[in-house]
């Protein structure tokens, strides 16, 4: 990590402050220092225009330079061309300013050495200075709290009277500013932040102090990438500790997009399984669609902590009944049917023909009569297999807008929100704002979406209740596999010597011994007394059975001394100038379910965990899961779960189940030697690491070398 992100006291009079001082303030309309006195309107605070052309501008007595003003501003916003702002900059440090805002563009994101020469200037003065800079490129910042509108861009207006309220990050402005029209049809904000170029404060820096901000009930972030990827993470677990939840829609996953960001903030955008990773480290909530963001994020600032994980469904429409049926299966949420006493009050309030479960379809009849609905939606909040109720709502009318207030009170009375999903294509129609307003009623524009938000928001909670993780409870010598490693010559460890480093970390290896002649194998045949595998071990040699290196099902030591000699010469002739330390015998470990599991150090991210099935299902499926490291044993076993062929952990057509606890083990010690080894090791693969009903066994490993050729 370059360094630690910035908390809430590092930056509050940056997006807090008490005065601002805008530096280019024009009456002029449509410039940017006029329309930025025109949004700070409704400032609480003090704003100070500076230009020396004016002696007042928008109500507000003007000032010929920085030097001039009664006080040192909280905040300076430099509203000029970018060959003026260095020198600005200068002013703004010789006069002791906190926080400066470079709207100006022209630097680094215009990929010219003369822009990314003027940005790391400014970057490098305002670090020596201990100046908070926000930009350049930038857009600006809105606090709804104190009216500060610090933006050159039109905005909403209002103020956040209490109550839930996001706190937004968005890389892009024009993005984030398009996400806060939200507030029009009811979404609380407190704060709505962006950061241009990033040349210090990034998205992880805003991220942070959004984390400990007492107005912010959760955190949406939009991005296309920050150059630190851990200094990410770390905002991400302050914002975990916190217990805020932070919802991140991650742009720039594909190639092109990828070159688009750099084209437009110069960031770096690193690939999609390794943000994904990082956001699961962090405990962040990530989804998959811009227009995703404001939703989960408004639902997680309402919303208590999930009381269960199951969901019940109130509607008067059959299909919509239907529907969620359909989606909570494909996305994974439970809808358990109702207790029995539930059960009970339902065929007391609903028409004998309709049946009393879940979901639950009380017809039209119901739904018009008030008193029934609300009885059926009490006995249903009620019930402790339920962490929401859904309510589908069909109309957008006047009718059905009277019924919220007394939902709203029995969501509060349980302590469990209610879920709209808004199946009306008259998407702001009646009764949309006062849903979205009210705190106990969160609003969804899809069946899937909703039941995708609420099994984020469920198995978040879920995650913050388990106990704290387990160690990976295997024995290590960490000592000894420094050694090995310090003895190497190569790029890569042979076999022998790369499972060597395995079993010190109590991952199970088979019985072998390296030979270097047929004789040697013969004998290691008669004492063995098994059916062996013969490998080549060469740290050259890295695909062994490409170059027919392997031998399989050898039984006896007259095949064992010939499997050596085809061994050794069908090596010399694939690879003429490798070192080779000789073959080993082995024991041949019992056919089982094959799973590779490894670690690569990635660039920005550090060591990532990779496990998957193995064999031919690797390539045929691509099933693997990839992991920040280090995990614990539990979070390895969350891992395996996750593979889509899961099932073949626990048996299937005849095949015994595996102990899938040992493999969690062994594959939660390969990450601690990637967390003990990063200057060290580039990559460490185990393929196979056979699974079987009792052990587990690392039958072949391959460590990479860090800085070598």
């Amino acid at each position: 990590m370059t360094r630690a992100p910035y908390t809430r006291d590092d930056l509050l009079p940056l997006y807090d402050p008490k005065s601002v001082a805008v530096i280019g303030a024009s009456p002029r309309p449509g410039s940017f220092g006029g329309r930025t006195i025109e949004n700070l309107g409704g400032f609480d605070g003090t704003v100070y225009p500076v230009n020396e052309k004016y002696d007042e501008i928008g109500g507000h007595r003007c000032y010929p330079s920085l030097a001039a003003l009664p006080t040192v501003p909280d905040l300076v916003v430099l509203t000029t061309p970018a060959a003026s702002i260095e020198p600005l900059l200068e002013d703004c440090i010789a006069a002791g300013v906190s926080s400066v805002m470079v709207y100006a563009s022209g630097f680094s994101e215009v990929a010219t050495e003369e822009g990314q020469a003027a940005q790391a200037r400014m970057a490098s003065r305002a670090a020596e200075a201990g100046v908070r800079l926000l930009g350049p490129n930038c857009v600006g910042l809105l606090n709804y709290t104190s009216g500060a509108r610090i933006t050159f861009a039109g905005t909403p207006e209002g103020r956040l009277e209490g109550g839930p309220a996001i706190g937004l990050v968005c890389q892009s402005g024009a993005l984030g500013f398009a996400l806060v029209q939200a507030m029009e049809r009811g979404v609380g904000f407190s704060h709505v932040v962006s950061c241009g170029n990033s040349s210090d404060v990034d998205v992880a820096d805003w991220v942070s102090a959004l984390a400990a901000e007492p107005t912010c009930s959760a955190i949406a972030c939009a991005f296309e990438g920050v150059a630190d990827p851990r200094k990410f993470l770390a905002a991400a677990e302050a914002a975990w500790a916190a217990d805020k939840p932070l919802i991140v829609y991650k742009m720039a996953v594909g190639e092109e997009g990828a070159a688009a960001a750099m084209s437009h903030t110069a960031s770096l955008a690193g690939s999609a399984v390794l943000w994904e990773a990082v956001f699961d480290k962090g405990g962040a909530v990530s989804v998959q669609d811009f227009d995703a963001l404001i939703e989960t994020a408004w639902f997680f600032a309402k919303a208590p902590a999930a009381k269960g994980d199951g969901a019940a469904m109130l509607s008067g429409s059959g299909g919509a009944a239907i529907m969620s049926a359909d989606f909570a299966e494909i996305v994974g949420v439970p809808m358990p049917q109702p207790a029995p006493d539930v059960v009970a009050r339902l065929e007391d309030l609903i028409p004998p023909f309709v049946p009393a479960r879940n979901p639950c379809d009380v017809t039209a009849g119901v739904i018009n009569d008030m008193d029934t609905l609300l009885n059926c939606a009490d006995a249903l909040l009620g019930d402790p297999h339920y962490a929401t109720l859904i309510y589908g709502y069909a109309y957008a009318y006047e009718t059905a807008t009277k019924r919220q207030p007394r939902l709203s009170e029995l969501a509060a009375k349980h302590g469990k929100p209610i879920t709209y999903v808004w199946l009306t294509q008259l998407l702001e129609g009646p009764g949309r704002v006062q849903a979205e307003r009210d705190p106990n009623v969160a609003v969804i524009g899809s069946m899937r979406r909703a039941f995708e938000i609420i099994r984020a928001w469920t198995d978040r909670a879920k995650r913050r209740a388990a106990t704290a993780a387990v160690g990976a409870g295997q024995p290590t010598n960490r000592d000894a596999a420094a050694k090995l490693l310090a003895a190497a010559t190569g790029r890569a460890l042979g076999e022998q010597a790369s499972k060597s480093i395995l079993a010190e970390y109590g991952i199970p290896v088979p019985q072998e011994r390296l030979v270097q002649s047929a004789a040697e194998a013969a004998e290691a045949a008669t004492a063995f007394g098994l059916t062996l595998a013969l490998k080549v071990d060469s740290a050259d040699i890295l695909h062994k059975s490409d170059a027919g290196g392997v031998v399989l099902n050898v039984q006896g030591p007259d095949a064992a001394g010939a499997a050596y000699d085809r061994i050794m010469a069908a090596c010399r002739r694939a690879h003429p100038d490798a070192t080779i330390d000789g073959v080993l015998v082995q024991e041949m470990v019992p056919a089982g379910l094959e799973i590779i599991a490894g670690f690569r150090n990635a660039e920005g991210f550090g060591p990532v965990l990779t496990c998957g099935l193995g064999g031919v299902l690797t390539e045929v499926l691509a099933d693997t899961v990839s992991a920040l490291a280090p995990v614990s044993v539990d979070e390895a076993e969350g891992m395996l779960r996750s593979l889509r062929g899961a099932r073949l952990f626990d048996g299937y057509r005849g095949a015994p189940a595996v102990d899938l606890r040992a493999v969690a083990g062994a594959v939660a010690a390969l990450s601690q030697i990637a967390m003990d080894f990063p200057d060290d090791l580039a990559e460490f693969d185990v393929n196979p690491l056979i699974c079987l009903p009792d052990r587990c066994v690392a039958v072949d490993g391959l460590a990479v070398l860090a800085g070598r050729d």
